[in-house]
C-alpha cells in the first residue's frame, strides 16, 4: 500500500480515507464495530454513575497491526444499603442480654433474702426451746408476758344481773352471782350497781310482763341513779306499754332500754316497773348491767 499525499484541494473525505489507509483500518468497520458497554441500571445503585466506556473489536486488515485496545476497567462492587446496620442489632441483643442477667439477678437475690429469713426465724425458735427447757424466758418475751399480766390485771369493768323472783317491792332485785350473772370492778349493793370509777358506760335493762287476764293498766319500766352527794333520784331511761292486750286471753310484752351515760364515781343503779306480780323473773327474759367503755 502506498502512502497518499493530499493536496489543498483534497476534500475532506479523501484524508479521511488517507488516515484510515496508514493506520490499516477501514473507518466504515471501525464505525460500525464501537458498541456502547451496557451500565448498571438506577435502581442497582443509585448513588454511583458510571461513564460510557467504548472498546474497539479488531481491524479490517489482519496484515496492518491494530494500536492495542484499551483495557475495560472492572464495574465496582454494589455498594451495601446503608439503612441496614448490623450494629444495631448487636446493640440490642447487647441490651436484651443484659436485662434478662439483670432479672434473673434479682430473682436470685429474692430468694437469698427469703431463705436467710426462715433460717433466722429457725435460729430464733431453737433459742425459744433451748431457754423454755432451761426454765429461761428471754427478755422479749418476758416483756410480753408483763404486758398479758397488765392486761388481765386491769379489770373489764362490767355487770350483768339477771331476775330474782324472792321480791316484792322496788327497786327490783337482781341475781349477781348464780346462772349468767357476774360483776367485775362493779359492786353490787343494796339493790343497785354502785359505779367505782367515773366514765362512759352503756346501761342496758330488759323485763318481760306476762298476765293471764287483760286489765288495760299501763305498764311502767324505768332506770335511775341516785348519788349520795346530791339528793333524790334522776331518771336515767323510761318505758310505758299502753294497749298491748286485747280480750281476756293470756298476754306478754317486752321493755327494753339501753343507752350511754356519763356516770360519776358512786352513783348507784336501780330498775323499778309498775307492778312485779306482772314480771317474768327467768334470767333470759328479765335481766339488767352495764359496761365501761
Amino acid at each position: 500500500m502506498q502512502a497518499y499525499k493530499g493536496r489543498a484541494g483534497s476534500s475532506p473525505g479523501a484524508q479521511t480515507g488517507t488516515t484510515a489507509a496508514v493506520f490499516g483500518c477501514h473507518t466504515e468497520d471501525h464505525a460500525k464495530r464501537v458498541q456502547p458497554i451496557p451500565l448498571p441500571t438506577m435502581q442497582q445503585n443509585l448513588n454511583y454513575v458510571y461513564p460510557q466506556i467504548f472498546w474497539v473489536d479488531g481491524c479490517a486488515d489482519a496484515s496492518t497491526s491494530c494500536p492495542s485496545a484499551t483495557p475495560v476497567a472492572p464495574f465496582p462492587p454494589p455498594v451495601p444499603d446503608r439503612r441496614k446496620k448490623p450494629g444495631k442489632k448487636r446493640e440490642r441483643r447487647s441490651v436484651d442480654f443484659l436485662v434478662i442477667y439483670l432479672l434473673l439477678l434479682l430473682a436470685l437475690t429474692g430468694v437469698g433474702l427469703s431463705m436467710f429469713q426462715i433460717f433466722h426465724l429457725e435460729k430464733e425458735l431453737a433459742e425459744l426451746r433451748e431457754s423454755a427447757d432451761a426454765e429461761h424466758i428471754p427478755p422479749a418475751l418476758e416483756k410480753l408476758i408483763g404486758q398479758k399480766d397488765s392486761m388481765k390485771k386491769e379489770e373489764r369493768k362490767a355487770a350483768h344481773l339477771t331476775g330474782s323472783p324472792s321480791q316484792q317491792n322496788m327497786p327490783l332485785e337482781w341475781e349477781p352471782i348464780s346462772g349468767h350473772a357476774y360483776t367485775s370492778g362493779i359492786q353490787y349493793r343494796d339493790r343497785g350497781l354502785i359505779i367505782n370509777e367515773t366514765g362512759l358506760y352503756f346501761v342496758y335493762s330488759n323485763v318481760l310482763f306476762r298476765g293471764s287476764v287483760c286489765d288495760g293498766q299501763v305498764l311502767t319500766h324505768v332506770v335511775y341513779k341516785r348519788n349520795p352527794t346530791s339528793p333524790g333520784s334522776h331518771v336515767l331511761m323510761e318505758d310505758k306499754g299502753i294497749n298491748y292486750c286485747t280480750g281476756q286471753r293470756t298476754w306478754a310484752r317486752k321493755s327494753y332500754l339501753g343507752a350511754l351515760f356519763s356516770l360519776r364515781k358512786m352513783d348507784s343503779l336501780h330498775v323499778n316497773v309498775s307492778k312485779v306480780a306482772l314480771v317474768n323473773f327467768e334470767e333470759s327474759k328479765t335481766f339488767f348491767g352495764l359496761f365501761k367503755l
